[in-house]
């Protein structure tokens, strides 16, 4: 597993990122509750396993259930082999609110507190701000509460966790942010606009939704009939198979490596077959120009309809 330099935080990570999400909680296509899930000694012997296999990037995140206990009790006497990365909760209130300052410290401390004893750790690797919007990373409180917390050295890196190419913008042009987590894949490739200037401003990139919750996969067949069309779309990337690319996940995945700025990708991985696809995948060898080219030609035509959150919403992920 090769690794890459996220950004100027003077770490290096591996070029697959364990994604914590699916071993915390019930999450993705067809996983409904616990019983779809690993156990909690399964899923200690896969993150043992991805560790032993070359991976050192974990992500995680306060939301993310049961995640932070399982990887603190996988990883606590061997710390210093890997990278963790861990969000805040969500601090808005009903009203769509950020709280006064005072406050707002308050629950961020309290977040990073819990998240430093579920891991069984006194420091995270990378800290990050979950789910934000323009309106946070604009925030000057939170900037402050961030920068301190790294200045304290419990934090050895700030980050955030973008959705539209505005907000990865805005956190690119703050100036504070050392890493942002970004959705990008096959069917949505806009935020590879984003790429060079993160790049130039020494900012790691991490990219998340490699496989769009699974829709790049064997998942993404006999989808709700709402998503006839993305299934359709889908398709086409079978053109692409071959014997070094055998499946859409591989695809998918060496299509996201194939960019140089992108330090790490995050793969949900809660088998054991997942992760050793995913260790195949990422070999070094990725896209040539051409198959890059014509793949960047065959993202979805209109890419503001493929929203997870909404199609959760309306129960068409079911």
């Amino acid at each position: 597993m090769r690794k890459r330099p996220l950004g100027k935080t003077g770490v290096e990570v591996s070029e697959i990122a364990f994604g914590g999400v699916e071993i915390g909680m019930p999450y993705g296509i067809g996983v409904e509750s616990a019983s779809d899930m690993p156990t909690e000694t399964e899923a200690i012997h896969l993150l043992h396993m991805a560790l032993e296999e070359g991976i050192n990037f974990f992500d995680t995140a306060r939301l993310y259930g049961h995640s932070e206990a399982i990887l603190g009790k996988a990883f606590h006497d061997r710390r210093d082999q890997v990278i963790i990365a861990s969000k805040s909760v969500y601090f808005k209130d009903k009203k769509g609110k950020i709280p006064e300052y005072a406050y707002l410290k308050k629950i961020i401390e309290t977040s990073l507190q819990e998240s430093l004893a579920a891991l069984q750790t006194d420091y995270i690797d990378i800290y990050m701000l979950h789910q934000v919007d323009e309106e946070i990373l604009e925030n000057e409180g939170i900037c402050r509460i961030y920068s301190d917390l790294k200045a304290s050295g419990i934090i050895r890196a700030t980050g955030a966790s973008t959705y539209s190419v505005a907000q990865t913008r805005k956190a690119i042009a703050m100036g504070m942010w050392d890493v942002i987590q970004l959705p990008f894949n096959l069917m949505d490739q806009r935020q590879a606009a984003t790429f060079a200037s993160a790049a130039q401003a020494g900012i790691g990139i991490v990219v998340r939704s490699v496989l769009f919750k699974g829709i790049l996969s064997q998942r993404g067949r006999n989808l709700h009939p709402a998503l006839k069309e993305v299934e359709s779309h889908v398709r086409n990337y079978d053109q692409f198979l071959s014997d070094s690319l055998p499946d859409l996940p591989t695809l998918a995945t060496k299509f996201a490596l194939s960019y140089e700025e992108v330090a790490s990708i995050l793969v949900g991985i809660d088998r054991m077959e997942y992760l050793y696809n995913s260790l195949e995948a990422a070999n070094g060898k990725y896209l040539d120009v051409n198959t890059l080219s014509k793949a960047k030609e065959l993202c979805y035509p209109d890419p503001s309809f493929l929203d997870l959150h909404k199609w959760d919403k309306m129960g068409w992920l079911r």
